[in-house]
């Protein structure tokens, strides 16, 4: 069977999610931590998002998705636009620039890394390597790497998608800049806001 670029996009997702599980041993044991309820609240549409994002189907001509498509009607995307194979490579090769800025913020962080919202041992502010663009670049990538599959496929599911996992990223950061400032100094954590943006490598 040929591969086409959507189904190579849903395989590198898969390569760089187990690749992130992996590597979760890494990482320093947490000293403080706020109430799962408090940090819950970017779950909801991050979930939703992802689901939209990846339960979209591509085109009845395509055959490779005829049966899945039959088998989910209610799922039946509005197709924007069909996307030309060399144009799908390029989202993937987008895609791909989003997990390597992903895994580079992760290297660079270290043992400081966490999944959830922790406080680390000889926890600090970091300023350099991809934090000097944004202040949360594994979120940078990972809404890069969306928007590349979502611009794949050509739906308005998976743009929406992508939005609300924007939105679920961006009140993630919010919470975690309000619990840094608290354990860490809101003087350090405030000058470090004031000459890096939050998730666009942009000063607006």
């Amino acid at each position: 069977m040929r591969i086409g670029p959507d189904f190579a996009i849903s395989m590198a997702w898969v390569a760089w999610l187990l690749s992130w599980w992996a590597a979760a041993a890494w990482r320093k044991q947490a000293i403080k931590r706020p109430a799962w309820f408090q940090e819950a609240a970017h779950l909801g549409p991050t979930v939703i998002g992802v689901f939209m994002l990846f339960c979209t189907h591509a085109p009845l001509d395509d055959p490779s998705r005829q049966v899945m498509n039959a088998r989910h009607p209610l799922f039946e995307p509005i197709q924007l636009w069909m996307t030309p194979p060399a144009i799908g490579w390029a989202c993937l090769a987008l895609a791909v620039v989003g997990y390597l800025f992903c895994w580079w913020a992760r290297i660079h962080l270290g043992q400081l890394w966490s999944g959830d919202i922790t406080l680390k041992s000889d926890h600090r502010v970091v300023d350099t390597g991809p934090y000097r663009l944004v202040r949360h670049p594994i979120y940078t990538g990972l809404i890069l790497s969306a928007l590349a599959t979502a611009l794949e496929k050509g739906t308005i599911l998976a743009l929406a998608g992508v939005a609300l996992i924007t939105f679920g990223f961006w009140l993630k950061a919010g919470f975690e800049e309000r619990f840094l400032r608290a354990e860490l100094g809101r003087e350090a954590y405030d000058a470090y806001a004031a000459r890096t943006p939050m998730l666009i490598p942009i000063k607006l």
